[in-house]
């Protein structure tokens, strides 16, 4: 398509342009994080803390209402009619151990913990404070971006564990809610939450809490445009990084699927 100016604009190259600058701040954080000094230890605390104020709250409601509302009723109604409600347990520990719980933390630590530290950032840049620790010498890959990076594995995976017992005690709940005996439910359940789905799950949740880390910190580096720039920037980081957490889902279930075939099979 050509532009006003005679140039021609190919559709969907800024947005290459944004993934490849993530990329780059991906590696770029990498290095700085196991490259020593390490003088990013007081602001990883901070963000850690501000991180679990920040979510802690909606995070346990999302967990007991994705998993009790959506997952639960109607999961629990349909086998209900087959006279199969004792099967539930292990229907919740597939589906929370693999998806629910990774996603709801991922789903809650970017809507709020990221968003918040894009838009500091963001806030930061258009107050130019990033040129100024440049000129001092202070890289602020190191002193900013990787206390954030390593905050939202850190806390993510965290909130995963939070999230599955939730999740867990939503399923509960619709068993008590069906009268039936938590025994079975308890019992299938745990046939089924293997060390391996337990470790995969944690697992990709880390790698959640980088890609929200590094793509909001990517907007906020970059944003332009005073206070409605920073807005902007929020909103595309929230895009961006719920894509990201669709294809790493994806790739990553079909990955441990095909490497462990024993986890498609209920037991």
């Amino acid at each position: 398509m050509q532009t006003r100016g005679g140039r021609f604009s190919v559709p969907g190259r800024g947005f290459a342009i944004q993934i490849g600058g993530i990329a780059s701040l991906t590696r770029r954080t990498i290095v700085a994080a196991v490259r020593p000094p390490y003088t990013y230890g007081p602001e990883l605390v901070s963000q850690i803390l501000l991180a679990l104020r920040l979510c802690w709250v909606p995070m346990i409601v999302a967990a007991l209402a994705f998993t009790y509302g959506p997952v639960g009723v109607q999961v629990g109604g349909f086998l209900n009619f087959f006279g199969a409600l004792d099967r539930l347990g292990g229907i919740f520990a597939l589906l929370v151990l693999r998806e629910f719980a990774p996603l709801v933390a991922a789903i809650v630590m970017a809507g709020v913990a990221g968003t918040a530290m894009c838009a500091d950032l963001g806030a930061r840049k258009i107050r130019e404070e990033l040129d100024a620790l440049s000129v001092l010498g202070i890289d602020p890959i190191k002193s900013l971006v990787v206390p954030r990076f390593l905050a939202l594995m850190i806390v993510t995976t965290l909130f995963d564990v939070y999230a599955l017992i939730f999740g867990t005690f939503g399923g509960a709940l619709v068993s008590i809610r069906n009268a039936a005996p938590l025994g079975p439910f308890f019992a299938t359940y745990f046939n089924n939450a293997t060390i391996a789905e337990f470790s995969a799950s944690l697992l990709k949740t880390a790698l959640f809490g980088g890609l929200i880390a590094v793509v909001c910190c990517y907007k906020g580096l970059n944003a332009s445009g005073g206070a409605e720039g920073v807005g902007r920037a929020v909103n595309q980081a929230i895009v961006i990084a719920f894509m990201g957490i669709g294809i790493i889902d994806y790739v990553f279930t079909q990955t441990l699927l095909a490497t462990h075939p024993e986890l498609t099979i209920p037991r």
